[in-house]
């Protein structure tokens, strides 16, 4: 059983941070503007889940943090790579041990950061679905709030060896299989969906999904948003606004998720979902075909 609580952010670097700024607060955030900085929040308690840093070079992708839920913890894993705990530069403060993964990207184990105050959830009216009905008497309605992501869900990367990366991240972070995904037989293993092990608790399907591409590269990040009719207002108002879409709106297989990917400013895809599956260590590790991984229940078939 691990002692990480959640992926708590991603970080990027990038040369427009003006640009970036105008699509992250499109795509639903609550950004905040420092000098060499972007930050961006939900309406949960997490003070930052994205942050952009100014370069002069051209964008990338620099790493993502998880948050341990105790100082021993963030010990033990500093003391595997033998790296120092250090105080981090952000609002919460708190304290972070910086590793570098097996394709070089910056994976800090974060913890003591304070907790900002939640933002108020948008809302609507309650669903008219089976029985009983709950809406009655009433139009639908909806509350508008600074922001209608709640939390970063789950980040992706190829990686150049999936063993190697897979046993890296396990050691570090406790995360177990969910469905290791392979090309023909069972044993040639493309990649995995692995979720945090807390035991008894339930948690997403995926925290992290490794593909072995034979190359490094950020595949997409994914953020969860407060509900379904956002997902369809979000998908409008952003292709109002002439971005790119990517893949969407459908619902995985595998994960169960309502999705939407989008592209940056920067050419990086971000992904809102809903409506995700929740496990807990008794659901156990799976092996699917690659056309699991593609398939959907609906919507469109393919892959961001």
């Amino acid at each position: 059983m691990t002692d990480i609580r959640d992926l708590h952010y991603v970080r990027f670097e990038m040369e427009d941070l003006d640009k970036q700024a105008q699509f992250l607060t499109d795509f639903g955030f609550k950004v905040t503007r420092e000098a060499n900085r972007l930050l961006a929040r939900g309406y949960d308690s997490s003070p930052y889940i994205y942050v952009a840093e100014q370069a002069n070079g051209p964008a990338r992708f620099k790493g993502m943090g998880f948050e341990a839920l105790s100082h021993a913890e963030l010990e033990r894993i500093a003391s595997i790579d033998n790296v120092e705990v250090e105080e981090i530069d952000l609002p919460g403060g708190g304290l972070r041990a910086r590793m570098i993964d097996p394709d070089g990207n910056e994976i800090d184990i974060v913890y003591g950061i304070c907790q900002a105050d939640a933002l108020a959830p948008p809302e609507r009216s309650p669903l008219n679905q089976d029985e009983p009905r709950l809406r009655v008497g009433q139009r639908v309605a909806y509350t508008s709030t600074p922001t209608s992501i709640k939390r970063l869900g789950h980040c992706v990367l190829n990686v150049t060896d999936f063993r190697h990366s897979e046993a890296w991240y396990k050691e570090r972070i406790g995360f177990i299989t969910s469905d290791e995904i392979y090309i023909g037989s069972e044993d040639k293993a493309l990649g995995a969906f692995m979720r945090l092990d807390r035991g008894e608790e339930y948690v997403d399907h995926h925290t992290l999904f490794l593909v072995g591409a034979g190359h490094s590269e950020f595949n997409h990040a994914a953020f969860e948003v407060c509900h379904w009719d956002y997902l369809m207002q979000s998908h409008d108002f952003l292709a109002q606004q002439g971005y790119e879409q990517r893949w969407g709106v459908g619902k995985h297989v595998l994960g169960s998720q309502v999705f939407d990917y989008w592209k940056d400013p920067q050419g990086f895809t971000l992904e809102h979902f809903t409506d995700g599956d929740l496990f807990n260590r008794s659901f156990g590790s799976h092996k699917q075909p690659i056309e699991k991984l593609l398939a959907v229940h609906w919507g469109p078939e393919g892959s961001p």
